[in-house]
């Protein structure tokens, strides 16, 4: 195992095995979002539930 501290510069990884341990875990990730049998939901109806929701903690953190 090299524990030799990679360059902030040109990575965001502390060592040289997180690279590829985030890469199998997001590629994990997005096979099962792929494999997901549950209805999609429309962009727009997602991008409308969460502008609902800033307008709201927006209001609260106003008053």
């Amino acid at each position: 195992m090299n524990t030799a501290a990679l360059d902030p510069r040109i990575s965001e990884f502390d060592t040289e095995e997180q690279p590829a341990s985030y890469d199998a875990w997001f590629r994990l990730k997005v096979q099962e979002a792929i494999d997901d049998k549950r209805p999609r939901i429309p962009h727009d109806q997602v991008a409308h539930r969460v502008e609902k929701i800033l307008s709201e903690i927006r209001s609260k953190k106003a008053a």
